[in-house]
């Protein structure tokens, strides 16, 4: 078992960051103060963990100016962009805790004199969140502000790489005041995270990452009646209709597929566009993609950064080689990106035309700069290759018929459908995947039933 975790930076490989990981006694004491924390955590009032939830928000704030080139140096992203992940956390957080009294407030069946019945929200416990590093404020934010509003405690055990993320979230919690146990940010490694499912010791888990170790976590919790939430992979499609305005399709979905360097469970890794559209939206998207700078992300010209690693970057590779030995044709002259190096993480954006789903950056995630533009000929053509996918976590359509739009929408087989935008999530919504996307809900009031308990109540006057 490794003794540190270390988190390098994809820009140059210095070192970030070296901790040690908890001991047993540690992740001892830790449970311990944690269960001792929630229950006296339970009995205060939302007026009052809203207080301190809201202090918590305003404590990560007042950090901005640190967090914004840090996060940068941790995983690449360009530092133009940094204040973006705030203002999304900040979003999120302050909707969770203003939705939290009507979300958590009992259901009432019945009230009259002779009797009452009624269905309380009661607190899960503790919950363990797992981070990932590609949006680490935002996808822990997610979790962690509904949990404690909810009365439970946390634990986040956040990504090697992003190591610094989860010391912001412990120093915000502690400059607010938070009782000390009920939020923990733990480091582990992935067989002590695994333990602690294994044996039972945490009372649900959300975890955010690939397919691959979303199965591990699934079966390390199987038998233990820990509850899991999954948030995993996706190659989210979009479909030009006929009737869309070519440039705003273009303009959004060239954002959606090359921001964080195609980073993200929700990036557009495949469009298709009506066969009338075609040459015209390729046209535009190709334009847009030249614009890309890539480079060092701590510069502010900077608009493309590093991927995370070299060996994420030469996933990307391979699969754009493959789709090309195939009959694909590369749009993007990546020799015109003076930092696009092979043996590095730095990788030029890429458009993909002649594709088809017998090529595997059309069905497999590609989570990085590429995206493979195929042309339909009708609504049905794009609706079956939409579905055409292992994935489902978001979809967009781009059109002027919002009728249209219900209509495939409803045959989309995908957690979140949009109309004429991409990429994006709604705290008022649920985040939520299906197929292997995922599992289980966060945000909106429909998270807040995964991190509570109902409890029904009957009472009759004798």
């Amino acid at each position: 078992m490794m003794d540190v975790l270390v988190s390098r930076s994809p820009i140059d490989g210095s070192l970030v960051a070296e901790r040690r990981i908890a001991s047993s006694d540690m992740i001892d004491r830790i449970l311990v103060d944690a269960r001792t924390a929630q229950k006296a955590w339970s009995k205060t009032t939302i007026a009052e963990r809203a207080q301190r939830c809201e202090a918590i928000v305003d404590s990560m704030l007042a950090m901005r100016d640190d967090i914004v080139p840090e996060l940068s140096r941790q995983m690449g992203r360009p530092i133009r962009y940094g204040h973006g992940e705030l203002n999304g956390f900040e979003e999120r957080a302050r909707y969770m805790i203003s939705i939290a009294e009507k979300s958590l407030s009992p259901v009432v069946i019945e009230e009259t004199d002779a009797k009452q019945r009624w269905i309380s929200r009661e607190p899960i416990g503790l919950l363990f969140v797992i981070a990932p590093w590609n949006y680490p404020y935002l996808t822990a934010v997610n979790s962690v502000i509904p949990a404690l509003m909810a009365g439970n405690a946390v634990l986040l055990k956040h990504a090697p790489q992003t190591l610094l993320v989860g010391e912001r979230f412990q120093q915000a919690c502690d400059a607010a005041g938070l009782p000390p146990g009920l939020f923990t940010n733990i480091v582990l490694s992935h067989d002590q995270a695994d333990h602690l499912l294994e044996q039972g010791r945490v009372d649900r888990v959300h975890f955010t990452g690939s397919v691959a170790s979303g199965k591990i976590v699934e079966a390390a919790a199987g038998g233990s009646f820990v509850g899991v939430g999954l948030e995993l992979g996706g190659k989210d499609p979009a479909y030009v209709r006929e009737d869309a305005d070519v440039q705003t399709a273009a303009d959004s979905l060239v954002d959606g597929a090359f921001f964080n360097s195609g980073q993200s469970c929700c990036a557009v890794e495949r469009i298709y566009v009506h066969h009338s559209l075609f040459e015209a939206f390729v046209k535009s998207a190709v334009a847009l993609t030249q614009a890309y700078v890539l480079g060092n992300p701590l510069d502010t010209g900077t608009t493309l950064g590093p991927m995370i690693s070299t060996s994420s970057a030469d996933v990307v590779r391979r699969q754009i080689e493959d789709a090309c030995s195939a009959g694909a044709r590369a749009l993007i002259d990546a020799d015109t990106f003076a930092n696009n190096q092979a043996g590095t993480p730095y990788l030029a954006p890429q458009i993909l035309i002649d594709v088809d789903h017998s090529m595997s950056v059309m069905k497999e995630e590609s989570f990085g700069p590429v995206v493979g533009i195929m042309s339909v000929s009708d609504d049905e053509d794009a609706i079956s290759l939409m579905n055409d996918s292992l994935y489902g976590l978001t979809a967009s359509v781009w059109t002027q018929d919002k009728r249209a739009f219900e209509r495939i929408g409803r045959e989309l087989e995908t957690g979140t459908v949009f109309m004429n935008r991409c990429d994006y999530l709604d705290p008022a919504l649920c985040w939520t995947g299906v197929k292997q996307s995922g599992r289980g809900v966060t945000l909106s009031e429909v998270g807040y039933q995964c991190l509570t308990q109902p409890k029904s109540y009957h009472a009759r006057t004798s």
